[in-house]
């Protein structure tokens, strides 16, 4: 109380001082009006309450002096401030010991009015609450005076929350590109440009030219000058083909250079920076390698037999490295980093004219021309003439670029020679062309037939032209068809995309596409620098078995660390292979370095001897996921038990997902009493379909032995409740197991089934003086709801063991939707 007191003659001061209420500046009218109201419905308040939400209303003045108060006085002010307000007090608020985040969870309760998915993982509820709401605003779904805390003069929503969004998706016509790349939110643009990390594309349509050019400079100034990292791009049934190259290529990091991408009638001032910042480099390299040439003549000139070198060198400059030397400077100067992000790791395998496609010929072939001191006369013939072209190339142009610059862009190979698209080395090459596994690291996808049948390169995104910006290092598209023209455009930008880390194609319907996939795959591989890591592969139909696409796309990149590969159906058309393309079960697999392997078979017979090359070669593999495959024989499992345990002996996490193994209960055993996993996934496995009482018991006492399993999960087992309360015996007193993690949803478990499962687990850890290792336990889409009571009673007592993760399921409706499929 004595706070309190003190308090309140602070504010009637400060308030005689300032003329009375009407001179203290308050958040807002109709938000001061709203608080107030919100307080009278509540009922009568405390002096002290009153008093906060006088101060709430006059922060403009006393903001300063409220984060100075102490923490119990600051703890009842903060729910009273507007989201302006809240998000400045947060440095105050940490001082004082104290946490905005049960305040920015119930803002969101009021304001968004939904449970976000996955809320137990949260960690921030600001930075949660504050990246919707920008989205929200953005897209016009929420309106600010819908709640007296949002609606503050101080606050600019999409300005002030933009230095939270990480995530933000746009979608359909591309309204929010527009408006983010207006001129009144250029300040917005600026914020996310250093906070936004991932970028995702949803439901997209056909969009006008305008709307184009609106999101060439969203995507310049967020990927080339931007920290964005990732792009996704869901669920577009018929994309717009001149839409989707243009978001491929700058998320590859190509464009144009900066001059024509104009920003409100002025080009990117961030080109222009770097490209001064360059041209002051390069002036002063030419400066150095002048005088280090000039004593290089002087040295040379002294030797005999040298006047016949000159012709030599001008006639090797005036053929392709001349050209190829033309080309770059035409291309314009970039940054030092970007240039040796795609030159340097060519250099030494390809030949300088070649890396022009990747923006890095100028520097390959300056280096070479200063290396040569007789070719000094050669250089400044080309500068001459090619000052000249540039001059036109500027004057043609124009401030604004030509309106047809972004098909230019995107279909420019048919009128061009593509030659320059092409290794110069693939001519030795060329009785091997038909096969893919030969295709040159500049090559789209030329061996191919499929698509030389549909006409070769034409409309190809072409890179000639292009500069190399700042790239995404995870590309993920999902519910997108992929033509063939649009996968070799993919191929061509993976075969030098060294910064990209994650590749996600998910139902694309690639077929035989995924050939041109593989081949700029395989160029990939073959830079020093390249980073892939991960590449994610589904589908609804296979167009060849799943272990012979593993064994291609490993053959093909063996750096790869995790490699999931799944398909829903079998294609019926399987057996007929594209010409040039041999059975992938032939190609031999080098030593990879893959750790993850995820195979969804199309209910196809899972093989040992396929696998087997496979496992030989990933000797640090150490998770294995097996999805949907069919076992032929009762040997099989027993023989791949048998290869893991040969070739693969650092593996820790075993999966098994709808196979059936109810007549493998001798290789299920081996396998949870394996020393070495960690993990083990029976998931829809039909464990318990013709077992007997005796294989449950061999299952908990081979557990209660094992110490070095960590996490079993069990689901769609059909455990029922009599098999739950037995598996509760694992953690008896005379058990050695260190079991943290079970999974036991979708079986068939009811809520007096789960009590009695608490009850004995309780009086196993009484009996083991409250030492247990066992702390999450997964119950999700069992019964339930069919005794509220009895399943709330057992869900707090279990709470209170461990960490529960269950959900509201509707076991009737369920059980209506399993007899309407029968």
């Amino acid at each position: 109380m004595a706070a309190r007191s003190l308090l309140l003659p602070r504010w009637r001061r400060r308030r005689r001082r300032t003329g009375g209420r009407r001179g203290v500046p308050s958040q807002d009218g109709g938000g001061a009006a709203a608080l107030s109201g919100a307080m009278a419905a509540d009922g009568p308040r405390s002096l002290f309450a009153l008093s906060a939400a006088a101060v709430s209303r006059s922060m403009g003045a006393l903001e300063r002096d409220v984060w100075a108060l102490p923490g119990h006085l600051l703890r009842g002010l903060l729910p009273l401030l507007t989201v302006f307000r809240l998000e400045r007090a947060e440095g105050a608020a940490r001082r004082a010991g104290l946490s905005t985040q049960p305040i920015w969870r119930k803002l969101w309760d009021d304001v968004m009015k939904t449970r976000p998915p996955n809320s137990e993982n949260i960690t921030c509820w600001r930075k949660k609450f504050l990246e919707t709401f920008f989205s929200n605003v953005l897209h016009g779904v929420l309106d600010v005076s819908s709640d007296w805390r949002l609606n503050d003069h101080h606050f600019s929503p999409l300005l002030h929350s933009s230095p939270h969004v990480s995530q933000l998706t746009l979608c359909n016509m591309l309204q929010g590109a527009v408006e983010l790349t207006a001129e009144h939110n250029q300040k917005v643009l600026e914020n996310l440009a250093g906070s936004l990390r991932i970028l995702k594309f949803q439901h997209l349509l056909s969009s006008d030219q305008s709307i184009r050019r609106s999101l060439v400079l969203l995507l310049h100034r967020l990927i080339h000058h931007g920290s964005v990292s990732q792009v996704s791009m869901y669920s577009w049934p018929v994309p717009d083909t001149v839409l989707l190259v243009l978001i491929l290529s700058m998320s590859a990091g190509f464009w144009r250079s900066g001059n024509a991408l104009t920003y409100h009638s002025s080009p990117c001032g961030l080109c222009r920076e770097e490209d001064k910042a360059q041209s002051q480099e390069s002036a002063q390299e030419r400066v150095e390698r002048g005088r280090y040439n000039e004593r290089e003549w002087s040295d040379v000139e002294n030797q005999k037999g040298f006047p016949g070198a000159p012709e030599e060198a001008d006639g090797e400059v005036n053929g392709y490295r001349a050209d190829a030397r033309l080309n770059s400077v035409l291309s314009g100067p970039r940054s030092h980093s970007l240039r040796n992000q795609a030159c340097e790791e060519a250099s030494s395998k390809v030949p300088c004219d070649h890396t022009g496609i990747q923006g890095g010929s100028s520097r390959c072939v300056s280096d070479q021309l200063s290396c040569h001191p007789v070719l000094q006369k050669t250089r400044r013939r080309l500068r001459s003439a090619v000052g000249k072209k540039r001059r036109c190339l500027r004057r043609s142009r124009g401030p604004y670029g030509d309106p047809e610059d972004l098909y230019d862009f995107v279909f420019t190979v048919a009128r061009e020679d593509n030659s320059g698209l092409l290794d110069k080395n693939s001519a030795t090459e060329g009785e091997n062309a038909e096969n893919w596994t030969s295709s040159s690291p500049g090559s789209l996808c030329a061996g191919h037939a499929g698509c030389k049948k549909r006409g070769g390169s034409a409309g190809i995104f072409s890179l000639k032209a292009a500069h190399r910006f700042r790239s995404v290092s995870t590309l993920e598209l999902f519910s997108i068809p992929l033509t063939g023209e649009t996968c070799r455009t993919l191929s061509n930008l993976l075969s030098s995309w060294v910064s990209l880390e994650n590749l996600v194609l998910s139902y694309n319907g690639l077929g035989a596409n995924i050939f041109c996939i593989l081949s700029g795959l395989r160029a990939l591989s073959r830079h020093s620098n390249c980073h892939l890591h991960v590449v994610r592969v589904s589908d609804v139909f296979s167009h060849m078995p799943c272990m012979e696409l593993v064994r291609c796309i490993l053959s093909a990149f063996p750096q790869l660390r995790t490699l999931s590969v799944s398909f829903d159906l079998k294609n019926q058309l399987e057996g007929n292979r594209p010409e040039g393309n041999p059975s992938c079960s032939e190609v031999e697999i080098p030593e990879s370095c893959l750790e993850q392997l995820e195979i969804r078979f199309p209910r196809e017979p899972l093989h040992t001897a396929f696998l087997l090359p496979v496992l030989k070669a990933s000797k640090s593999l150490q998770q294995l996921s097996l999805d949907s495959a069919t076992l032929p024989c009762s040997q099989e499992l027993g023989l791949l038990l048998e290869a893991l345990k040969e070739c693969n002996p650092n593996l820790k996490k075993l999966s098994f997902h709808d196979v059936n193994l109810a007549e493998h209960q001798k290789e299920v055993l081996l396998l949870l009493q394996d020393p070495v996993l960690q993990e083990i996934t029976f998931s829809f496995c039909r464990l318990f379909e013709s077992s007997t009482t005796e294989f449950l018991s061999d299952i908990i006492n081979t557990v209660k032995r094992n110490s070095s399993l960590k996490s079993l999960k069990l689901p769609g087992n059909r455990l029922g409740n009599h098999r739950l309360v037995a598996l509760a015996d694992i953690f008896s007193e005379d058990s050695s197991s260190s079991l943290c993690q079970l999974d036991v949803s979708s079986n068939c478990i009811k809520p007096d089934g789960l009590l009695e499962f608490t009850k004995k687990l309780e009086g196993h850890i009484q009996q083991r003086g409250g030492q247990i290792q066992f702390t999450h336990l997964r119950l999700f889409q069992n019964w339930l709801d069919q005794d509220a009571e009895t399943a709330q009673e057992a869900l707090r007592r279990l709470k209170a063991v461990c960490s529960v993760v269950n959900d509201s399921w509707d076991s009737s409706q369920a059980f209506a939707d399993y007899i309407s499929v029968m």
